[in-house]
């Protein structure tokens, strides 16, 4: 690709990276509520799930998925169901007493949690095929690198978005960490607010020129 359009795209990629979606959503949720350890965890979760939509992207997968209605429907209520789940035990979770001393020990699930968020959300696949081939030289010597190469450069704006909110909201549970019913009540809204996210997913359509 040409450099102009490299960095037009590098432009594009990091303004996206840097405006609120599901994914900062879900990784301040899972961070307010359990600390920074699951954050951190969940960050890298995402990032590799959605380094998984990068690569369905460049075999072609994701456009199989999205141009099935029972491949769609399939992948976006697995995914959803999933996060409805997550957002139930984060809201049971929230009669734990947490303290600054003993941070979660769970990071491995809290990764593959945000593995499988990300990588069953149809949406960020529908995303990668819609933004990245826009910035893809046909007459490049591999489309397929191209769109891998971009893919992950992309990731890596998102997932450095996230690490900035793991530590902005680690920062603001470590403030309320001594007011136990106040850091109920904000696991407790973590909850439900994971769990609306898997609602909203489960109301996404299918693209229309899928």
């Amino acid at each position: 690709m040409t450099e102009t359009s490299f960095w037009l795209f590098l432009a594009a990629a990091f303004l996206i990276a840097a405006i609120p979606g599901p994914g900062i959503f879900y990784v301040a949720a899972r961070t307010l509520s359990e600390g920074r350890v699951s954050g951190f965890a969940s960050t890298a979760g995402t990032a590799l799930g959605g380094l998984v939509h990068v690569v369905a992207g460049s075999l072609g997968i994701s456009a199989i998925i999205l141009a099935s209605a029972e491949l769609f429907a399939a992948v976006k209520f697995a995914g959803a169901l999933y996060l409805v789940w997550l957002g139930i035990k984060t809201f049971r979770s929230a009669g734990r007493a947490p303290s600054l001393g003993s941070e979660p020990v769970g990071d491995k699930r809290a990764f593959r949690d945000g593995v499988l968020v990300e990588a069953l959300n149809p949406k960020t696949a529908a995303f990668f095929l819609a933004f990245i081939p826009q910035f893809l030289d046909p007459a490049g010597s591999s489309p397929t690198l191209q769109f891998i190469m971009l893919g992950a450069i992309s990731v890596t704006l998102n997932t450095l978005a996230d690490v900035v909110v793991v530590l902005m909201a680690s920062a603001t549970r470590a403030q309320l960490i001594g007011r136990p019913q106040l850091m109920r009540r904000l696991t407790q809204g973590s909850g439900v607010f994971i769990a609306g996210l898997g609602l909203s997913l489960a109301l996404t359509r299918r693209p229309a020129n899928g």
